[in-house]
């Protein structure tokens, strides 16, 4: 390795503080703008999320078979017992409504009585994680 004269060395070392006193972060502020419709999408999946997370809640099939039966059946409960919320859930091969989520077995059996006298296959279940 090369030993630097002392002119050069000095010359390197007033280059390169000159060089790095110029140097700076930017200084911008960023703005992004997003479709008010993203945000809402995010709404929709953080209650999704939670309401998926809570596996310890009874729930009512009404229905299992073909996904257009499943369709209809969770169309026609709907109408019918409007206060309670319903999903469609594919397990192999068949597509299964759920409806209701009961926080105990006591609340769910009072609905499955009402059910029953309109669905032939009424199970209440209690979802696995």
């Amino acid at each position: 390795m090369r030993i630097l004269t002392t002119s050069k060395f000095i010359f390197f070392t007033i280059a390169l503080s000159i060089s790095t006193s110029k140097l700076m972060a930017q200084d911008q502020n960023i703005n992004i703008r997003q479709d008010p419709k993203f945000e809402q999408l995010l709404i929709e999946k953080r209650k999704t999320n939670s309401s998926s997370a809570v596996n310890e809640r009874y729930k009512i099939q009404i229905f299992s078979g073909e996904s257009e039966k499943a369709k209809k059946a969770l169309n026609d409960c709907k109408q019918e017992f409007t206060d309670l919320d319903g999903t469609i859930v594919f397990n192999t091969p068949n597509y299964k409504v759920w409806i209701g989520d009961f926080r105990t077995r006591i609340e769910a059996e009072k609905y499955l009585v009402e059910i029953k006298k309109k669905y032939d296959n009424v199970l209440l279940i209690k979802p696995q994680k």
